[in-house]
């Protein structure tokens, strides 16, 4: 049987639209636990240890894509548990903004540094150790949408929209510019290791969009186009994951 032999490229074509060479596998994430079951071996938790654990790590979880016949490793790190006081989207705790005061004294400038000191070792150990022919999807997880939503809440973000909406366009204004610094500095690091980006940003539910389709085009198109443009600027493709109905905004995405 012929060993099976990775080209990324054949990813960035079904990417562009175009017709690869032959279909490629992906997926958006995979439980590391579950790639221990199938490799039979034990390492989720080395992540936490150091460089040389985080390489370990990354050698299994890319020999975990490798053996399975993945062209590419899936693999974000998510700025919503960085942003301090987040988890009212993830945990369902109070959200630390509810109100103008609240807006103007958080501190924004913090989270790029928060980020890069929490997933730069990340980073740079799947570099060390990615397989010949493999590179990455992935980038900097969460959209925009979804970091206003853990510092607020939705119920919250609602109450806001009613009861101060230049605040409400400021949170999606701000986190829009700070979401858009981290994926500069991603790119002007890990451009060569990633061959397609992505984040992921729930927009819908069973029949409609969670705010409205004006909402939408007004507050959170333009920052994806922000930062996306700065990905296609290096040559990239950028793939957007969204669960719900999400037909009313399809066109303006």
């Amino acid at each position: 049987m012929k060993t099976f032999e990775p080209d990324y490229r054949h990813i960035v074509d079904a990417a562009r639209n175009i017709k690869a060479r032959r279909l490629p596998l992906y997926e958006h994430l995979i439980s590391t636990h579950q790639m221990e079951k199938v490799l039979g071996v034990v390492f989720a938790d080395q992540i936490q240890g150091d460089m040389a654990d985080k390489q370990a790590f990354f050698r299994s979880y890319c020999d975990f894509f490798l053996r399975l016949g993945y062209d590419t490793v899936s693999f974000e790190c998510c700025i919503g548990p960085v942003m301090p006081g987040s988890g009212a989207l993830g945990s369902h705790v109070a959200g630390v903004i509810k109100t103008r005061a609240d807006f103007d004294r958080y501190p924004w400038a913090e989270i790029p540094e928060r980020f890069w000191a929490a997933y730069r070792d990340q980073f740079d150990a799947l570099a060390a150790v990615m397989p010949a022919g493999m590179k990455a999807i992935g980038g900097s997880g969460n959209g925009i949408f979804e970091c206003v939503q853990d510092i607020t809440g939705f119920e919250e973000l609602c109450y806001i929209k009613a009861d101060d909406p230049e605040l409400y366009a400021d949170l999606f204004r701000q986190v829009g510019e700070t979401n858009g610094r981290i994926w500069q500095q991603f790119l002007d690091r890990y451009s060569d290791l990633y061959c397609v980006m992505r984040f992921g940003d729930d927009l819908g539910f069973k029949s409609t969009t969670l705010l409205s389709a004006e909402d939408i085009r007004e507050h959170i198109v333009p920052a994806y186009k922000q930062i996306i443009d700065r990905v296609h600027a290096r040559g990239k493709p950028f793939l957007l994951h969204s669960c719900g109905n999400i037909f009313n905004v399809m066109e303006d995405l």
